[in-house]
Protein backbone atom coordinates (compact mmCIF):
# COMPACT_ATOMS: atom_id res chain seq x y z
CA UNK A 1 0.00 0.00 0.00
CA UNK A 2 1.11 3.55 -0.67
CA UNK A 3 1.75 5.60 2.42
CA UNK A 4 -0.42 8.47 3.56
CA UNK A 5 2.45 10.76 2.63
CA UNK A 6 1.12 10.72 -0.92
CA UNK A 7 -1.77 12.82 0.30
CA UNK A 8 0.61 15.47 1.57
CA UNK A 9 3.33 15.74 -1.03
CA UNK A 10 2.33 18.06 -3.82
CA UNK A 11 -1.24 18.65 -2.66
CA UNK A 12 -1.96 22.34 -3.09
CA UNK A 13 -5.33 23.72 -3.95
CA UNK A 14 -6.93 20.29 -3.91
CA UNK A 15 -5.22 17.59 -5.95
CA UNK A 16 -2.12 16.16 -7.57
CA UNK A 17 -0.81 15.30 -11.06
CA UNK A 18 2.82 15.97 -11.93
CA UNK A 19 6.24 17.10 -10.69
CA UNK A 20 9.48 18.75 -11.89
CA UNK A 21 12.71 17.37 -10.47
CA UNK A 22 15.25 14.94 -11.87
CA UNK A 23 14.58 11.59 -10.25
CA UNK A 24 17.24 10.10 -8.03
CA UNK A 25 18.70 13.53 -7.29
CA UNK A 26 18.11 13.32 -3.55
CA UNK A 27 16.13 16.55 -3.56
CA UNK A 28 12.49 17.49 -3.87
CA UNK A 29 10.83 20.00 -6.14
CA UNK A 30 7.51 21.74 -6.40
CA UNK A 31 5.68 23.63 -9.09
CA UNK A 32 2.34 24.84 -10.23
CA UNK A 33 1.30 23.27 -13.47
CA UNK A 34 -1.11 20.64 -14.78
CA UNK A 35 -1.46 17.57 -16.85
CA UNK A 36 -4.08 16.01 -19.05
CA UNK A 37 -4.27 14.44 -22.50
CA UNK A 38 -6.68 15.13 -25.31
CA UNK A 39 -5.70 11.71 -26.57
CA UNK A 40 -6.85 8.33 -25.33
CA UNK A 41 -4.66 8.20 -22.22
CA UNK A 42 -3.50 10.29 -19.27
CA UNK A 43 0.21 9.63 -19.81
CA UNK A 44 3.30 11.79 -20.11
CA UNK A 45 5.48 13.10 -22.88
CA UNK A 46 8.95 11.70 -23.52
CA UNK A 47 12.38 12.72 -22.20
CA UNK A 48 13.06 16.43 -22.09
CA UNK A 49 16.34 17.60 -23.67
CA UNK A 50 18.59 19.67 -21.47
CA UNK A 51 18.03 17.94 -18.15
CA UNK A 52 20.55 15.51 -16.75
CA UNK A 53 19.09 13.20 -14.11
CA UNK A 54 21.66 11.48 -11.98
CA UNK A 55 21.95 7.73 -11.78
CA UNK A 56 19.19 6.09 -9.79
CA UNK A 57 20.30 5.01 -6.32
CA UNK A 58 20.48 1.30 -5.66
CA UNK A 59 17.95 -0.32 -3.29
CA UNK A 60 20.70 -0.80 -0.72
CA UNK A 61 21.49 2.91 -0.85
CA UNK A 62 17.87 4.03 -0.46
CA UNK A 63 16.64 1.34 1.90
CA UNK A 64 13.85 0.36 -0.51
CA UNK A 65 13.19 -3.36 -0.37
CA UNK A 66 13.13 -3.89 -4.15
CA UNK A 67 15.84 -5.62 -6.16
CA UNK A 68 15.07 -5.95 -9.88
CA UNK A 69 15.87 -9.29 -11.50
CA UNK A 70 17.61 -8.56 -14.84
CA UNK A 71 16.32 -11.84 -16.27
CA UNK A 72 12.72 -10.72 -15.73
CA UNK A 73 13.11 -7.32 -17.41
CA UNK A 74 11.20 -7.06 -20.72
CA UNK A 75 13.38 -6.84 -23.83
CA UNK A 76 10.77 -6.52 -26.59
CA UNK A 77 7.62 -4.48 -27.16
CA UNK A 78 5.49 -7.61 -26.87
CA UNK A 79 7.02 -8.50 -23.51
CA UNK A 80 6.64 -4.92 -22.30
CA UNK A 81 2.97 -4.76 -23.32
CA UNK A 82 2.28 -8.03 -21.50
CA UNK A 83 3.94 -6.53 -18.42
CA UNK A 84 1.95 -3.29 -18.71
CA UNK A 85 -1.32 -5.24 -18.86
CA UNK A 86 -0.30 -7.27 -15.81
CA UNK A 87 0.40 -4.09 -13.82
CA UNK A 88 -2.29 -1.59 -14.93
CA UNK A 89 -5.03 -1.36 -12.30
CA UNK A 90 -8.37 -3.00 -13.16
CA UNK A 91 -11.61 -1.57 -11.68
CA UNK A 92 -11.53 -3.69 -8.52
CA UNK A 93 -8.12 -2.27 -7.60
CA UNK A 94 -9.60 1.20 -7.07
CA UNK A 95 -12.16 0.07 -4.52
CA UNK A 96 -15.72 -1.32 -4.25
CA UNK A 97 -18.15 -0.29 -6.96
CA UNK A 98 -15.67 0.73 -9.66
CA UNK A 99 -16.42 -0.44 -13.20
CA UNK A 100 -14.81 -0.20 -16.63
CA UNK A 101 -15.29 2.91 -18.74
CA UNK A 102 -15.60 2.86 -22.53
CA UNK A 103 -13.06 2.75 -24.03
CA UNK A 104 -11.39 0.70 -21.31
CA UNK A 105 -7.84 0.63 -22.71
CA UNK A 106 -5.86 3.13 -24.76
CA UNK A 107 -4.24 2.30 -28.08
CA UNK A 108 -0.73 1.10 -27.07
CA UNK A 109 0.73 2.41 -30.34
CA UNK A 110 0.36 6.02 -29.17
CA UNK A 111 1.00 8.14 -26.11
CA UNK A 112 -0.22 11.67 -25.35
CA UNK A 113 2.25 14.54 -25.62
CA UNK A 114 1.77 18.03 -24.16
CA UNK A 115 2.15 20.54 -27.01
CA UNK A 116 3.42 24.13 -26.96
CA UNK A 117 -0.11 25.42 -26.27
CA UNK A 118 -0.53 23.18 -23.19
CA UNK A 119 -2.96 20.92 -25.03
CA UNK A 120 -2.54 17.15 -24.97
CA UNK A 121 -2.19 15.48 -28.39
CA UNK A 122 -1.54 11.92 -29.50
CA UNK A 123 1.93 11.01 -30.72
CA UNK A 124 3.91 7.87 -31.55
CA UNK A 125 5.92 6.10 -28.88
CA UNK A 126 9.41 7.55 -28.43
CA UNK A 127 12.37 5.21 -28.95
CA UNK A 128 12.97 5.19 -25.18
CA UNK A 129 9.60 3.54 -24.47
CA UNK A 130 8.89 -0.14 -25.06
CA UNK A 131 5.19 0.06 -24.24
CA UNK A 132 2.59 2.21 -22.53
CA UNK A 133 -0.99 1.42 -21.58
CA UNK A 134 -3.85 3.32 -19.94
CA UNK A 135 -6.95 1.78 -18.38
CA UNK A 136 -10.04 3.84 -17.52
CA UNK A 137 -12.44 3.05 -14.68
CA UNK A 138 -15.08 4.91 -12.72
CA UNK A 139 -17.28 4.84 -9.66
CA UNK A 140 -20.66 5.51 -11.32
CA UNK A 141 -22.94 8.39 -10.43
CA UNK A 142 -25.53 7.53 -7.77
CA UNK A 143 -27.73 9.10 -5.09
CA UNK A 144 -27.33 12.58 -6.54
CA UNK A 145 -23.54 12.31 -6.71
CA UNK A 146 -21.53 12.44 -9.93
CA UNK A 147 -18.93 9.83 -10.92
CA UNK A 148 -15.36 9.47 -9.70
CA UNK A 149 -13.26 8.85 -12.82
CA UNK A 150 -9.80 7.33 -12.65
CA UNK A 151 -7.06 6.25 -15.03
CA UNK A 152 -4.16 3.85 -14.53
CA UNK A 153 -1.08 4.42 -16.68
CA UNK A 154 1.87 2.04 -17.00
CA UNK A 155 4.91 2.94 -19.08
CA UNK A 156 7.70 0.42 -19.62
CA UNK A 157 10.93 2.16 -20.57
CA UNK A 158 13.97 0.58 -22.20
CA UNK A 159 16.22 1.52 -19.27
CA UNK A 160 16.05 2.86 -15.72
CA UNK A 161 17.63 6.09 -16.95
CA UNK A 162 14.85 6.52 -19.50
CA UNK A 163 12.27 6.10 -16.72
CA UNK A 164 14.18 8.68 -14.67
CA UNK A 165 13.86 11.14 -17.57
CA UNK A 166 10.11 10.57 -17.59
CA UNK A 167 9.81 11.64 -13.96
CA UNK A 168 11.85 14.79 -14.59
CA UNK A 169 9.88 15.65 -17.73
CA UNK A 170 6.59 15.33 -15.84
CA UNK A 171 7.69 17.95 -13.32
CA UNK A 172 8.82 20.27 -16.09
CA UNK A 173 5.43 19.97 -17.79
CA UNK A 174 3.69 21.28 -14.69
CA UNK A 175 6.08 24.22 -14.49
CA UNK A 176 5.56 25.04 -18.17
CA UNK A 177 1.79 24.58 -18.21
CA UNK A 178 -0.02 25.37 -14.94
CA UNK A 179 -3.28 25.17 -16.93
CA UNK A 180 -3.80 22.32 -19.38
CA UNK A 181 -6.50 21.09 -21.72
CA UNK A 182 -7.24 17.40 -21.46
CA UNK A 183 -9.69 16.13 -24.00
CA UNK A 184 -12.17 18.40 -25.74
CA UNK A 185 -14.35 19.92 -23.02
CA UNK A 186 -12.02 19.03 -20.12
CA UNK A 187 -9.31 21.10 -18.48
CA UNK A 188 -7.26 21.42 -15.31
CA UNK A 189 -6.14 24.68 -13.69
CA UNK A 190 -3.89 25.79 -10.84
CA UNK A 191 -1.82 22.63 -10.74
CA UNK A 192 0.72 22.21 -7.93
CA UNK A 193 3.22 19.37 -7.96
CA UNK A 194 6.04 17.93 -5.90
CA UNK A 195 8.51 15.06 -6.20
CA UNK A 196 10.28 12.97 -3.61
CA UNK A 197 12.91 10.25 -3.62
CA UNK A 198 12.46 7.18 -1.44
CA UNK A 199 12.31 8.13 2.25
CA UNK A 200 11.40 11.78 1.59
CA UNK A 201 7.97 13.36 2.27
CA UNK A 202 6.38 10.06 3.21
CA UNK A 203 7.51 8.17 0.12
CA UNK A 204 8.21 4.69 1.49
CA UNK A 205 7.04 2.73 -1.54
CA UNK A 206 8.97 3.69 -4.68
CA UNK A 207 12.41 4.75 -5.87
CA UNK A 208 10.95 8.06 -6.96
CA UNK A 209 7.46 9.54 -6.61
CA UNK A 210 5.58 12.66 -7.57
CA UNK A 211 2.12 14.02 -6.85
CA UNK A 212 0.06 16.69 -8.53
CA UNK A 213 -3.18 18.44 -7.67
CA UNK A 214 -5.46 21.08 -9.08
CA UNK A 215 -9.00 21.95 -10.13
CA UNK A 216 -10.87 19.97 -12.76
CA UNK A 217 -13.50 21.47 -15.09
CA UNK A 218 -15.71 19.58 -17.50
CA UNK A 219 -18.45 20.59 -19.95
CA UNK A 220 -20.27 17.42 -18.85
CA UNK A 221 -19.64 17.50 -15.09
CA UNK A 222 -19.10 21.20 -14.38
CA UNK A 223 -16.53 22.33 -11.85
CA UNK A 224 -14.35 23.16 -10.14
CA UNK A 225 -13.89 19.62 -8.84
CA UNK A 226 -11.03 17.87 -7.09
CA UNK A 227 -8.19 16.56 -9.26
CA UNK A 228 -5.30 14.46 -7.98
CA UNK A 229 -2.63 12.20 -9.42
CA UNK A 230 0.44 10.28 -8.40
CA UNK A 231 3.31 8.85 -10.41
CA UNK A 232 5.97 6.42 -9.15
CA UNK A 233 9.08 4.82 -10.61
CA UNK A 234 10.28 1.31 -9.87
CA UNK A 235 13.27 0.40 -12.00
CA UNK A 236 12.45 0.87 -15.69
CA UNK A 237 8.69 1.14 -15.07
CA UNK A 238 6.62 4.20 -14.20
CA UNK A 239 3.06 3.89 -12.95
CA UNK A 240 0.62 6.77 -12.67
CA UNK A 241 -2.88 7.11 -11.26
CA UNK A 242 -5.25 9.98 -12.08
CA UNK A 243 -8.49 10.86 -10.33
CA UNK A 244 -11.22 13.38 -11.16
CA UNK A 245 -14.09 14.22 -8.85
CA UNK A 246 -17.54 15.62 -9.59
CA UNK A 247 -20.64 16.95 -7.82
CA UNK A 248 -21.02 15.54 -4.32
CA UNK A 249 -17.69 13.67 -4.34
CA UNK A 250 -15.25 14.60 -1.60
CA UNK A 251 -11.51 15.03 -1.84
CA UNK A 252 -11.15 12.00 0.42
CA UNK A 253 -13.15 9.76 -1.94
CA UNK A 254 -10.91 10.64 -4.88
CA UNK A 255 -7.65 10.40 -2.92
CA UNK A 256 -8.56 7.08 -1.30
CA UNK A 257 -9.27 5.51 -4.69
CA UNK A 258 -6.01 6.89 -6.08
CA UNK A 259 -3.96 5.50 -3.21
CA UNK A 260 -5.49 2.07 -3.62
CA UNK A 261 -4.97 1.96 -7.37
CA UNK A 262 -1.44 3.34 -7.25
CA UNK A 263 -0.46 1.04 -4.39
CA UNK A 264 -1.73 -2.00 -6.27
CA UNK A 265 0.35 -1.07 -9.32
CA UNK A 266 3.55 -0.52 -7.35
CA UNK A 267 3.06 -3.91 -5.68
CA UNK A 268 2.49 -5.49 -9.09
CA UNK A 269 5.78 -4.07 -10.39
CA UNK A 270 7.59 -5.62 -7.44
CA UNK A 271 5.92 -8.99 -8.06
CA UNK A 272 6.60 -8.95 -11.80
CA UNK A 273 10.17 -7.66 -11.84
CA UNK A 274 11.63 -8.26 -8.36
CA UNK A 275 14.21 -10.89 -7.56
CA UNK A 276 12.71 -14.01 -5.96
CA UNK A 277 14.91 -13.74 -2.85
CA UNK A 278 14.14 -10.10 -2.02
Amino acid sequence: MLSAGLLVAGCSGGGGDGTAKPAGSGSTGSSTGSKSPTASADTRSGPTPGASPSASPSPSATGLDFTPDPDRAPKTRAEALRLARAIAAAPARWGPGFVRRTPYESDPAFRPVLDANCVWQRGPLPSTVLATLTRYSELPAEDGKGPVRVAAVVTVHRTVKDADWEMAATLEEALRCPDQQLRQGERITGLASQGSDYGVLGNLTAEDMLTEGGKYYSDELGGPHHYYSTQSRMGQVTVAAFGKGSKGRSMEEVNTALLQGAGAMVSAVESELGADDQ
